[in-house]
């Protein structure tokens, strides 16, 4: 990990700057996977699942019968590990619904707010050196409370055309309605256009790297909606002396090894605390099975030491965590003064961990900096809002006038005439 002491805040941009491609150097793959899979669905989807995923498929769509197998290859032991997981996470999402809000705003106008579900959603679960099925939790349980009444899934299959037993498990446990054979850039043109096997949604949920993250940014252009512009993991840690190093070198290697295009930073106030943590992660990443992709994250990383708690928060705020670990004595001053973050873990003893899997919290959350602007899923990422008003011939009264006022301000006659004709109905 690089090394810095006491940065300049004239330097802070480049030296926070994510081991990232920029949107142009990738977007013409997509554009052309898009254009495609547009023309010729299932035919391109097969065509791609080939030259990237290596096996030719019969069908995209995943099996009852191969769900019934999956089931009977995964452990009870991890079943039960994911249907305490399920339950947290239930737990909190539900939590979080709302009522009908509704007010009268004046007398004979009544407005409320009710939330509905939307109607179509897909989930992309990435594959690979990492099958998420903890990510299928974290989208499935928020849609079913939701209401939606199609959630579709896409992950790309291995050699042998399968899909991980966990991820065609947690799906079915989540209520997942469909589950397709697809990956990458196709999977989420396949979900943005429709195909002769795989629907239109209306809006997509999931992690992946550059390739789907611009994907996923390009089916916007679609009238299809996203989660948020998610991408290579990241996770930062700020802590002094009352951190346990060890811990903190634990935590910034478990997001290390998500892949190469991760990032992890620490910031501390505490050179000492620095220098124990360096040792701690050349010791403990001997022993991982991912070493060498957490070494090539390791390189994208940083050791920033800080003048004071002021000079650190200025420094968070400003990148803008996906995960924010505090393990600090005035772990309060961080707390009630953080600003752009997308979840955040408090103390020795909260691994950013228990957020990626247990704790109830969701783990899909904005990177790259868009903590600034977007929150992480949760269970209003299923739902949209409608309003809805009535007025009575009293209201109509009261409000009328001042409705003629404005349309005629702006030139729009018919809206006045709208509101006249009910006015003058009202002197009869």
């Amino acid at each position: 990990m690089q090394r810095i002491n006491y940065p300049q805040q004239k330097d802070w941009e480049d030296i926070l700057k994510r081991p990232t491609q920029t949107v142009s150097d990738i977007e013409a793959v997509v554009n052309s996977i898009f254009k495609e899979v547009q023309d010729e669905g299932d035919t391109v989807i097969n065509k791609y699942t080939a030259q990237f995923d290596k096996v030719t498929l019969d069908s995209l769509l995943v099996t009852e019968t191969e769900i019934e197998t999956a089931n009977g290859n995964v452990s009870e032991a991890l079943k039960q590990a994911i249907n305490l997981a399920k339950s947290n996470i239930e737990k909190f999402h539900a939590a979080q619904k709302t009522s009908r809000v509704a007010i009268e705003t004046m007398p004979g106008v009544d407005c409320w707010q009710e939330k509905r579900p939307i109607q179509k959603v897909g989930l992309y679960i990435p594959g690979g050196t990492a099958p998420l099925f903890s990510t299928i939790l974290m989208l499935a349980i928020p849609a079913k409370l939701a209401g939606c009444k199609e959630i579709v899934l896409c992950s790309p299959p291995d050699k042998n055309g399968e899909i991980n037993p966990a991820i065609l498990y947690t799906a079915q446990l989540c209520g997942v309605t469909r589950i397709f054979k697809v990956g990458g850039i196709q999977a989420i043109a396949a979900m943005t256009f429709g195909t002769e096997s795989i629907p239109k949604v209306y809006k997509i949920f999931g992690p992946g790297n550059q390739y789907v993250t611009v994907a996923k940014q390009l089916a916007t252009k679609y009238g299809v909606a996203i989660d948020m512009p998610a991408g290579p993991s990241e996770l930062l840690v700020v802590a002094d002396d009352s951190a346990n190093a060890a811990f903190v070198a634990s935590d910034l290697l478990s997001q290390a090894e998500h892949g190469v295009d991760s990032q992890v930073i620490l910031v501390s106030t505490s050179e000492k605390l620095i220098e124990a943590v360096e040792e701690e992660i050349e010791n403990q990443i001997k022993e991982l099975p991912r070493k060498e992709i957490a070494e090539k994250s390791i390189g994208n990383s940083k050791l920033i030491l800080v003048n004071n708690d002021q000079e650190a928060l200025e420094l968070i705020n400003e990148y803008g965590p996906e995960h924010f670990i505090v393990c600090v004595e005035n772990e309060d001053y961080y707390l009630e003064n953080i600003q752009n973050a997308g979840s955040v873990f408090i103390g020795n003893y909260t691994p950013e961990s228990a957020g990626d899997y247990a704790s109830g919290t969701n783990h899909t959350l904005p990177t790259n900096g868009y903590a600034k602007q977007y929150s992480g899923v949760n269970l209003d990422s299923f739902m949209k809002s409608m309003t809805f008003q009535k007025i009575s011939e009293k209201g109509i009264q009261g409000i009328g006038s001042a409705i003629e006022l404005m349309a005629e301000a702006e030139g729009l006659q018919a809206h006045k005439n709208a509101v006249t004709l009910r006015l003058k109905s009202l002197k009869k």
